[in-house]
């Protein structure tokens, strides 16, 4: 994809990786779009780069994910990038009583939502490509977070698949897959001792330019490349 010039809509861009692209992005001379659940975030973002536009919504909700699109499509009809970058991540176990509960909003939010919002635009005649953020835990499960390495196992192969249907479209598809790095996913202080957001976007604007589809960096480099015998000891290695 081009680098610049692009009118960009970032799901969760307001925190962790979902905020290094908009800044990365915003740098690059895109106009870009965010939303997400907390105004506040939202507005922060906005303060500290004038010009980037924040949009309360909670892509949990499919009404508020269709009003997203009817917004978008009457104010920014030019949209031609697509992020769908938000997730939840619950560190449970399937005894816990409320484990049906969270599994059910995380799948809504990890999976239905980027399935739909991909689905609605697509309406948009403008858009030209769409990123989706899965997971190293895509490849190697981490039993500590069960149902969000499933969701992004299937965020996985439902972008392969998308990717292919809509080649004769000429649609670009690009999945960044992301080892763990020190933002509050799961949780605050949970990823501490990981690498930092900066470096990661650093080496996927790289990687873009250099017009890759899959973007891994770290850990994720040799996941992705690795055979079932390698993702076996990787397993035994995270879950002893």
């Amino acid at each position: 994809m081009k680098l610049s010039n692009n009118k960009i809509l970032i799901t969760g861009g307001a925190t962790g990786i979902g905020l290094g692209l908009t800044e990365r992005f915003f740098q690059e001379n895109n106009t870009v779009i965010i939303c997400g659940r907390n105004e506040a975030a939202l507005h922060a973002v906005s303060e500290k780069h004038p010009g980037v536009i924040g949009k309360v919504c909670d892509i949990s909700n499919e009404k508020e994910r269709i009003d997203l699109y009817n917004w978008v499509a009457e104010n920014h009809p030019d949209l031609n990038v697509l992020v769908n970058n938000a997730g939840i991540q619950n560190w449970m176990t399937i005894q816990d009583d409320d484990f049906y509960e969270k599994t059910n909003n995380e799948i809504n939010t990890n999976i239905i939502a980027p399935v739909h919002l991909t689905r609605l635009f697509l309406n948009l005649k403008s858009l030209k490509t769409i990123i989706n953020v899965t997971s190293g835990f895509a490849f190697v499960p981490f039993s500590k977070v069960p149902v969000y390495c499933s969701t992004k196992a299937f965020m996985r192969s439902f972008t392969l698949s998308l990717r292919h249907q809509l080649k004769s479209a000429n649609t670009e598809v690009i999945e960044i897959i992301p080892p763990a790095l020190n933002t509050d996913l799961g949780g605050k202080g949970i990823h501490d001792e990981h690498p930092p957001v900066g470096e990661f976007i650093k080496s996927i604007f790289e990687q873009l330019k250099e017009g890759k589809i899959e973007l891994t960096f770290d850990t994720t480099v040799a996941i992705t490349a690795a055979t079932n015998e390698v993702i076996a000891g990787y397993f035994n290695k995270m879950n002893p």
